[in-house]
C-alpha cells in the first residue's frame, strides 16, 4: 500500500512504501521484506517490521511530477507488486512493475 505526503514548500513528497503480513501470503515478523526501486538503482531497501499495524514499511522522499517503478522481494527469493499502486507497467523479465507517481493532484 502506497500513503502519499505533499509539502506546500517543497518540491517532494513523502512516499510510505508498506507491505501487509496478512493470510494470503502469511508472513511473519522473521520474514524480511526488501523495497528494489528504480530511485535507488534498484538496490535492497530493507522494510521495518511494524508489529501493531502488522505491515513491512519504509518512507522515502521523492521528488515531484515523476514516475517511479518499484517491487517487493520476499525472503530474497519471491518477487510481489503493491497492490495499490498507481500504474503497472512491464519489465524486461517478462513480468509488471508496480509504479507511483508523485503528480500533485488538486
Amino acid at each position: 500500500m502506497l500513503k502519499k505526503r505533499f509539502f506546500k514548500t517543497k518540491t517532494e513528497a513523502d512516499i510510505t512504501f508498506e507491505f501487509a503480513c496478512d493470510t494470503n501470503n502469511a508472513l511473519m515478523s522473521d520474514d524480511t521484506v526488501e523495497l528494489f526501486a528504480d530511485f535507488n538503482d534498484w538496490q535492497a531497501l530493507p522494510m521495518k517490521y511494524i508489529k501493531k499495524d502488522k505491515v513491512f514499511r519504509t518512507k522515502i522522499r521523492l521528488p515531484e511530477n515523476k514516475q517511479f517503478h518499484f517491487r517487493y522481494l520476499i525472503n530474497s527469493n519471491e518477487w510481489h507488486n503493491d497492490h495499490k499502486a498507481d500504474l503497472y507497467l512491464p519489465n524486461s523479465f517478462g513480468t509488471d512493475n508496480s509504479v507511483v507517481s508523485t503528480l500533485r493532484t488538486a
